[in-house]
């Protein structure tokens, strides 16, 4: 049992560990009921302070699925509470131009963007596409943040593809969302073999012994903390990775200090 561990169950936050959330959404969404999806900053602020969030980079519904709204939404979103929160411009290969267009203007949104957020399964498009390429040759030359959602077993978002993206672009910082979910030991190997690869624990630690076969084979140095909000509760994810039994180093490792080291050049 590590110190944080006792922090955490008694006052509900550890302050010596404070928690960057690295896969997070904000809107309403067709299918479900989120109590959050009207944003309110003083609300949100609450529920991070509650679980010591410090910093949570999240990718909005509406820019993910509404291209008509795009990334204006992610843009209004952080500038109501820039302290706490930065966000992926989201991609739809679907509409290529705008794509370019977001490229374009990357550099107008530097107070708001640390990189690009992928929804292959979604979109339907692999992520090593053509479409794509403006925003994976920019990640490459800038050092941005991609975050993918993969998942084990996809054609298009799965280790294999991956693997493509990740020996064409090591220049970008790729997060797995989701690390191929399933397909564990691919994840793991991708971890090993590329050193712009880190696993990211949404939906990882809801399947026993995913998290410490991470650290065991590449090191906690190559894991980050994420929880795709509002779908999953921090205290959760909190709770999940601290019971693990794994040391406090380890989770100064997965909690912050990667995610810091991520985002020192970018915010």
């Amino acid at each position: 049992m590590n110190s944080i561990w006792k922090e955490f169950y008694e006052k509900g936050k550890s302050e010596q560990c404070p928690v960057y959330d690295m896969h997070g959404h904000m809107g309403s969404y067709s299918r479900i009921y989120f109590p959050y999806g009207d944003f309110d900053p003083e609300t949100i602020k609450k529920r991070f302070d509650r679980a010591g969030i410090k910093i949570l980079v999240f990718c909005h519904h509406w820019s993910l699925f509404s291209p008509d709204i795009g990334n204006t939404a992610n843009i209004e979103t952080v500038r109501k509470l820039p302290e706490q929160l930065r966000a992926y411009c989201g991609l739809n290969p679907n509409y290529p131009e705008i794509i370019e267009k977001d490229v374009e203007e990357f550099e107008k949104y530097r107070d708001v963007f640390v990189g690009f957020k992928l929804l292959a399964d979604y979109h339907g498009l692999p992520i090593s596409h053509k479409n794509y390429s403006p925003a994976w040759k920019y990640a490459d030359k800038k050092g941005l943040i991609v975050l993918l959602h993969t998942w084990g077993g996809s054609n298009v978002d799965g280790p294999e593809q991956v693997r493509i993206v990740a020996e064409r672009y090591p220049g970008a910082k790729i997060l797995m969302g989701h690390s191929c979910h399933g397909e564990w030991d691919k994840a793991l190997q991708l971890m090993k073999d590329f050193p712009n690869v880190y696993a990211e624990l949404c939906a990882v630690v809801d399947d026993r012994g995913g998290l410490e076969k991470f650290i065991d084979g590449a090191g906690s140095e190559k894991i980050v903390f994420g929880t795709d909000w509002p779908w999953f509760n921090h205290h959760y994810y909190i709770g999940a990775v601290l019971d693990s039994g794994i040391s406090d180093d380890d989770v100064h490792n997965i909690f912050h200090r990667n995610a810091e080291k991520l985002l020192s050049s970018l915010i």
